[in-house]
């Protein structure tokens, strides 16, 4: 048995396209406006306060200016540059926010991770209940036989946690000799002098980890190397030469000259020094060739 189908005419329509579009056209824009007010919230800036002595026994806290989008991450390294502790691994530490419940009079610490963002979770509780305290992990001394980045040193002690790498290690050398080269021009190899064994290590190896599975009478150790293959430095750029101010009447130069004087058929060479002037050049009756 045949069923007979009614196609609708108002799918050929152009109004019932033009409604669809026009649907379409509202929830896209309605998207777009919600991107940009979320844009606009994350560049909102604010301020908070982090307690921060675990640095300095005389640092209580420090208030800095940062912006909804402002990671954890990054305000543990602007604690650390303003506190001109460059060469700490930044690693090491953490953020964790105290949060107050004053109606229950309880009291609950969380751990944030790198990618939390403490200025909009600090807007998400009143004013004053909630705390950030930067925190310090447990980590391990390693050493660096560095001499690959200044001649004069030996070797440096850093403290670094489990999940520092290999380049990371790199950056805070550099940054104890406020050296502009990149860490792509160096490389840590771990050395085993008795066993004539030295290996590269990859940039994302973990240095301390790889101390800790050496033997405990071994004598390995990480040493700085010079890549032979990186790129060579830029040009050093020459700041301009100071113009020094002359006086307009003060001549700069003298240039020689002579002379030519007619007499009759002959003429007389004299070597005479004169300026560079035009209105000279036109006033004079003689001829001067420049030299």
């Amino acid at each position: 048995m045949l069923k007979h189908v009614a196609v609708s005419p108002h799918r050929a329509r152009a109004d019932s396209v033009s409604l669809a579009s026009s649907a379409s056209c509202c929830s896209l824009g309605s998207l777009e406006h919600r991107h940009d007010s979320v844009t606009d919230l994350s560049h909102r800036t604010t301020t908070i306060k982090v307690y921060a002595r675990c640095l300095r026994p005389d640092i209580e806290y420090k208030t800095l200016s940062v912006t909804w989008g402002t990671r954890a991450q990054e305000v543990v390294a602007t604690l650390l540059g303003k506190f001109r502790m460059r060469h700490r691994d930044p690693r090491l530490f953490y953020l964790s926010m105290e949060v107050r419940v004053r109606a229950a009079g309880l009291r609950t610490t969380l751990v944030l991770d790198d990618d939390a963002r403490p200025a909009a979770l600090q807007a998400c509780h009143p004013k004053g209940y909630s705390k950030f305290s930067l925190q310090m992990l447990p980590g391990g001394l390693i050493k660096i036989y560095d001499s690959a980045l200044m001649s004069s040193s030996q070797y440096k002690c850093l403290l670094t946690s489990e999940r520092t790498t290999a380049d990371e290690v790199l950056a805070i050398l550099l940054h104890c000799y406020d050296s502009t080269e990149g860490v792509e021009r160096f490389s840590l190899y771990e050395v085993s002098p008795s066993q004539e064994y030295e290996r590269k290590l990859h940039p994302d190896d973990l240095p301390l980890m790889v101390q800790r599975s050496w033997a405990s009478d071994s004598d390995c150790h990480f040493r700085v190397r010079r890549n032979p293959r990186a790129p060579p430095l830029p040009p050093r750029a020459l700041p301009p030469p100071e113009r020094v101010a002359v006086d307009d009447d003060e001549p700069e130069r003298a240039l020689s000259a002579l002379s030519l004087e007619a007499e009759g058929e002959k003429r007389r060479y004299s070597p005479v020094y004169k300026f560079p002037s035009i209105s000279y050049c036109r006033e004079t009756k003689n001829d001067y060739l420049y030299i």
